[in-house]
């Protein structure tokens, strides 16, 4: 027989031992900036001089990120081939990049590598040193990813008359990509918030438009509270994103 107490207990609505707190308080922080925001002039004036920003920083994530998969996947694949070349040029990409600090290594493509290009874009610079950046991360995740699938699917898909370009396209591939989706997402998301350090290129990202706009009104602290909101709104809706795709192909693997 259930005491009083517990018999209550059990019959609340809501468990607050299950209750995500910290979910509650960050929605209650970002309504309360958003009223501030649309109550303020202040506030009003600040998001809209920041907004171009976040065009530009969620366009530099879409765009550098496909080049890291790109460059990420090749340097996967010489990491794991057994031509000495191929591994050879993938580990060098792969050690050299991952020892730079991504901040040197922005300074150095946007100032030493792209003038003698002529690349004078600077959006493109940032693109391609954000891309080359991560991409040699990316790299070691599809290299654990790929040697996570067992040797025996390689040597059935051979047995089947499958060249190894074709067995790693249409079999190791394929499930490595389900294995890997959750890390691949996480530098997504690190990735966006990354995004901050191109404005050294002098590239009118959020937290390049966030330093203009200091200096042109001196509101510091509305400034950068918009700043971090807007990137703190960007990086939750994009985890979300992400854990969601993850639950579905998790879904679909079953």
């Amino acid at each position: 027989m259930l005491s009083e107490t517990e018999s209550k207990g059990k019959l609340l609505p809501i468990s607050f031992e299950n209750t995500p707190w910290w979910a509650l308080i960050l929605i209650i922080l970002i309504l309360a900036a958003a009223m501030a925001a649309f109550f303020s002039p202040i506030y009003r004036d600040t998001v809209e001089f920041l907004l171009s920003g976040v065009k530009i920083t969620v366009f530099l994530t879409v765009v550098a990120y496909g080049l890291a998969l790109i460059l990420g996947l090749l340097a996967g694949l010489g990491r794991v081939s057994k031509n000495p070349i191929l591994y050879t040029l993938g580990t060098l990409y792969v050690e050299i990049i991952r020892g730079i600090p991504l901040l040197v290594l922005l300074l150095y493509i946007g100032y030493v590598i792209a003038p003698p290009m002529h690349i004078r874009n600077l959006l493109t610079r940032g693109i391609l040193g954000l891309g080359i950046g991560y991409g040699a991360y990316l790299a070691e995740v599809f290299r654990a990813g790929i040697e996570s699938i067992g040797k025996g699917q390689m040597e059935a898909a051979r047995s089947l008359g499958m060249s190894y370009s074709q067995a790693m396209r249409y079999v190791i591939l394929p499930q490595a990509f389900r294995t890997i989706l959750p890390p691949l997402g996480n530098n997504l998301v690190a990735m966006l918030k990354d995004t901050s350090l191109v404005s050294v290129l002098s590239i009118r990202d959020l937290t390049y438009l966030g330093r203009l706009n200091v200096a042109r009104t001196f509101r510091t602290f509305a400034t950068w509270n918009m700043v971090a909101l807007m990137y703190l709104v960007m990086t939750i809706g994009l985890s979300l994103l992400v854990r969601w795709v993850e639950k579905k192909t998790s879904f679909e693997r079953r």
